[in-house]
């Protein structure tokens, strides 16, 4: 089928496109379109081309997309984030469509009122098992670390640079002086991630971070805090995860000296990762929902 959606999470929609159907991204300026990615099913259409037949459903992320669908076209809503806090109404409770969650700690969070919820976990593209970890260091990738502050835990990074020296990717890692290494492509962006030797989230309260997955794919150790969905993502074989920064800091000294051990966790972790947000279930989650939200 023909699916409407705009390119808002490069990760995500990476792996949405991989569906077997047809993807028209909004174009500019209604929308940011393929933004120079190479998606062979998806294409640019401009929002001004659109009319109800142009596609069997629209997937939106924000309520501003919303009066942009044409009238009388199957809608779905897609929500990536999570509250901020247990009690906060969704933007779209009471609403007579179908809204789709990424994680079931998003789902637990919101109130969504009598709005029908579905969730779909994530799914990821593999990067393949480049771990080599032959950098006794700490790769971290989180977006504008200072604009978010203790939200994606910024101010634990000293704590943790204590005990390893980190190397912190994303947009406006700049800002935090020699340890931020800026925002790369995507391969550029694995590859550097699998030369540390340990992939560190400390992240406080968001939703389950791609590349927290994506890492665990190529083969990494994780270190992390037991927040949000984290628990569920990471088992124990595949690193350390806890509330207790101490504990954090001696587990990620502690791989960081020890690379045999290091290795083992991230085969746990990319073991994890591949069975429960591979592709193939993620895709199927997205095809049945789609086929009943047409039928």
């Amino acid at each position: 089928m023909r699916v409407l959606l705009w390119h808002v999470h490069g990760s995500w929609t990476n792996a949405f496109v991989r569906g077997e159907h047809e993807f028209l991204l909004v174009a500019p300026p209604d929308g940011v379109g393929l933004a120079g990615r190479d998606w062979p099913s998806a294409r640019e259409v401009p929002l001004s081309d659109l009319d109800r037949g142009s596609a069997d459903v629209a997937v939106v992320q924000n309520p501003r997309e919303l009066p942009l669908v044409p009238d009388g076209m199957p809608v779905i809503y897609l929500e990536h984030n999570t509250p901020k806090a247990p009690n906060e109404r969704h933007p779209m409770a009471d609403w007579p469509g179908r809204l789709v969650h990424v994680t079931h700690f998003n789902a637990l969070m919101w109130d969504t009122g009598s709005t029908r919820t579905t969730v779909i976990e994530h799914g990821v593209v593999d990067p393949g098992p480049l771990y080599t970890g032959e950098l006794p260091r700490a790769a971290v990738v989180v977006n504008e670390p200072v604009r978010r502050g203790r939200v994606v835990g910024t101010d634990l990074l000293p704590r943790f640079a204590e005990a390893a020296p980190l190397d912190v990717y994303g947009m406006g890692t700049e800002l935090l002086g020699p340890m931020g290494r800026g925002d790369h492509g995507m391969a550029d962006l694995h590859r550097e991630m699998a030369r540390r030797r340990v992939y560190l989230h400390p992240v406080r309260w968001t939703s389950l971070g791609l590349s927290l997955l994506e890492a665990m794919c190529l083969g990494m150790p994780v270190v992390a805090l037991a927040c949000t969905e984290v628990g569920r993502a990471v088992p124990p074989g595949a690193g350390v995860v806890s509330n207790d920064p101490d504990r954090l800091v001696r587990g990620l000294r502690e791989l960081v000296s020890d690379p045999d051990a290091a290795r083992a966790r991230g085969v746990e972790a990319r073991r994890t990762a591949l069975a429960r947000y591979g592709l193939d279930s993620f895709l199927k989650g997205w095809d049945r929902l789609l086929m009943e939200v047409t039928a």
